[in-house]
């Protein structure tokens, strides 16, 4: 069975509501063309293991889509799937169904120098539930190739080696006041101005900012939602801020200071982990093999986007990134993905299943 036929088998497998299905799929082909040891978890996660080492090596992908557009679906209910010009369409193409089938034929065919790991984990979407509670089974691999998107960040076409990615926390400024009627404002406290008093502080504190491997990486911090009053005659009791942070490894903006302005408390609703790999030597190995695999240069790059591989990272797992999705191509409602792309995925994956860990 070719990539392409794999991804095709996969996308066409609905699985935005509940991923079961997919998670079946995957766990029965790997045990019918592979020599793993196939389990699926009680999470629904799919992990397969072969090869002995020291040192294990983790191929990582997720089966869960977000939610398809009404264009990527037919009346019976199914995904549309279809191929055209050099691409394939479907929901989940890009993220990240054509990695996860790339992984899949790299871990039948790879002659593994270490312990080699097959693993797709639910609940990305949703935070990473799946990955978070493997990790708390003990899912523990020394290295990790993480299938997201690297492909078009140093030049287009280029599939490139991510070294670091951004996190994201998300927070709410929650500010307290007295209401009164408004002819009389000084008989209350008005939660509003308690609150853009908190926005004031939010937008006077510097960006977090980092480097990892020589690239620096600098976070952001951004008000994003504000939500209080309940008449136009009433001073408000209440009102809500919410807050946007891309957060970088090792640092966090000090968000907590917003708390000395009078009745506002922060409460963090969110925070998907940042990720940096640990080990130059590591990202110099899986860069290498994406050299050799297509005609032009790849980079170490850093992305925007949080994934699986920050939890992991932050369990104790040394992390890149290499995928065939292009920046802006996931959970569109054209998403797409390259098929040559899938392709060079595939070999990338084998080759660093081949050479890492090195002797």
């Amino acid at each position: 069975m070719s990539v392409i036929d794999l991804t095709e088998d996969l996308v066409a497998i609905p699985s935005h509501a509940d991923e079961s299905t997919a998670g079946a799929f995957i766990a029965e082909w790997l045990r019918e063309h592979t020599t793993g040891a196939v389990n699926r978890d009680s999470h629904g996660n799919v992990i397969a293991r072969k090869g002995q080492g020291d040192d294990s090596l983790a191929l990582v992908g997720h089966h869960d889509v977000v939610p398809p557009d009404g264009s990527q679906v037919d009346a019976d209910g199914e995904y549309v799937v279809e191929q055209r010009d050099g691409r394939l369409y479907g929901r989940g193409a890009a993220d990240m169904k054509g990695c996860v089938a790339a992984a899949m034929l790299a871990f039948r065919d790879a002659d593994p120098a270490g312990e080699l790991v097959f693993v797709s984990f639910v609940g990305e979407e949703q935070g990473g539930v799946g990955c978070q509670a493997a990790i708390e089974d003990g899912f523990a691999p020394d290295y990790a190739v993480v299938g997201e998107g690297a492909t078009g960040y140093s030049a287009p076409g280029t599939t490139d080696v991510a070294v670091a990615h951004k996190g994201r926390r998300g927070s709410t400024l929650v500010a307290e006041g007295a209401a009164a009627h408004a002819s009389e404002p000084d008989a209350g406290a008005n939660a509003i101005y308690r609150a853009t008093d908190a926005v004031d502080v939010v937008r006077g504190l510097d960006f977090p900012s980092t480097s990892v491997l020589g690239h620096e990486m600098s976070g952001s911090v951004a008000v994003t939602e504000i939500d209080g009053g309940s008449a136009w005659n009433v001073i408000p009791e209440r009102c809500t801020v919410t807050v946007d942070e891309r957060t970088v490894p090792g640092e966090r903006a000090p968000l907590d200071r917003a708390e000395a302005v009078d009745g506002v408390t922060w409460r963090v609703d969110q925070d998907l982990p940042p990720m940096a790999c640990g080990d130059a030597d590591f990202a110099d190995a899986v860069l290498d093999a994406a050299a050799d695999a297509q005609d032009s240069a790849p980079e170490h790059v850093v992305k925007p986007h949080a994934t699986d591989a920050g939890w992991l990272a932050q369990a104790g797992t040394d992390c890149v990134i290499v995928g065939a999705a292009e920046p802006g191509e996931a959970h569109t409602a054209d998403e797409s993905v390259s098929l040559a792309v899938i392709e060079r995925c595939r070999d990338i994956y084998e080759r660093v299943a081949e050479s890492w860990p090195s002797e």
